[in-house]
């Protein structure tokens, strides 16, 4: 019998207030082939060059106010790297976390992604492999294992983020000391949710110039209220976007009242960035982001007793003009929420 991957868990206390911040990824619907795979970037020396040329001009990728993290802290964070090569920064291209002793937990968009025509596809399990047990990403350290098989969530479409989970099933118990974090259950999880709870994001983003650091970062954070981060998200995209609506409107000759009255329309059609499946997380003030690379890691909550607990999955930044930039004017976070998962998850560790 297979061993599940939680069991239900009292609610026990989780700590509140602290810092916030955010983390941004690639646009999953206008595919730059410089970006599409991490295969592509890996190959290529000319387009390993060409990423961070355009990464550096159009995003400012940097892992915003964080830090490097100490040695053996976050146990439970591996990262997913490109196969066939030494250990160095340029070949991981997202992290995740150990669930159980052979599985790894991440997002779905780390595993499928668009081709160089654009078709969304599963990477192969040969393809990549999970780095665990070390967070300075360099030639020697840590233990790479080849990867078994890859469980995306059925629900999942690549040019969105609902549903932005997988599973990574190991080819052996890894060799290297790590730990393994547990995930809420749906009761629980809406304890963990509640504003103002302290939380913590880690990985090995961009950093300032755009270049892959070595070094594990993390950032302190907090839980913000999702209803309120769709809110001003909506209300900063529609003064962006008015401007355009503005000249459309003069263009075609429409009177204030057919303007107004079509503007309202649009609005009132547009769906919330955030769904029920994701967890926002953020500041008020900014300064505080992750960028590529984080995709796929965990959000965890520190518990009263000195654990964590992951309450989320990196999944796609917020901003004003651009749901999934990497840059200082990024708003808020969204993170793909365990607690709608866990019978999901129990299911396929049960299967395979």
């Amino acid at each position: 019998m297979k061993t599940k991957l939680l069991t239900p868990l009292m609610a026990i206390a989780v700590a509140f207030g602290g810092a916030a911040g955010a983390q941004s990824f690639g646009d999953d619907a206008a595919v730059d082939p410089v970006f599409a795979s991490p295969f592509s970037f890996a190959e290529s020396q000319r387009k390993a060059e060409r990423a961070k040329e355009v990464a550096a001009q159009e995003s400012g990728s940097k892992v915003i106010g964080g830090k490097v993290s100490e040695d053996g802290a976050w146990p439970w964070q591996v990262a997913l790297v490109v196969g066939g090569y030494p250990l160095q920064p340029d070949i991981q291209f997202c992290g995740g976390s150990m669930v159980l002793d052979r599985w790894v937990l991440t997002a779905a968009h780390c595993i499928h992604m668009a081709d160089d025509e654009g078709t969304y596809r599963d990477i192969p399990a040969e393809r990549f492999n999970i780095v665990v047990g070390t967070n300075h990403l360099s030639e020697g350290n840590g233990d790479m294992i080849p990867v078994e098989a890859v469980f995306r969530h059925p629900d999942y479409v690549g040019t969105e983020f609902d549903n932005d989970i997988a599973l990574i099933k190991l080819a052996r118990t890894p060799r290297a000391p790590y730990q393994t974090i547990k995930v809420p259950d749906a009761e629980f999880g809406d304890v963990l949710e509640q504003p103002g709870v302290t939380t913590y994001v880690t990985g090995w983003g961009l950093i300032e110039g755009a270049q892959n650091p070595d070094r594990l970062r993390e950032v302190q954070i907090q839980m913000l209220e999702r209803d309120m981060c769709n809110g001003l998200l909506l209300e900063a995209r529609a003064e962006e976007a008015v401007k355009g609506f503005g000249y459309a409107a003069q263009v075609f000759g429409m009177d204030q009242g057919t303007a107004e009255a079509a503007w309202s329309d649009f609005v009132g059609r547009v769906p919330a960035p955030l769904t029920p499946n994701m967890i926002c997380s953020g500041t008020f003030e900014g300064g505080k982001t992750s960028c590529q690379g984080d995709s796929g890691g965990p959000l965890v909550v520190p518990l009263n007793d000195g654990s964590f607990i992951q309450a989320g999955v990196v999944s796609w930044g917020l901003s004003a003009q651009d749901s999934k930039t990497c840059a200082e004017n990024a708003i808020f976070s969204a993170y793909t929420r365990t607690a709608n998962y866990v019978d999901w998850l129990n299911a396929t560790i049960s299967r395979n």
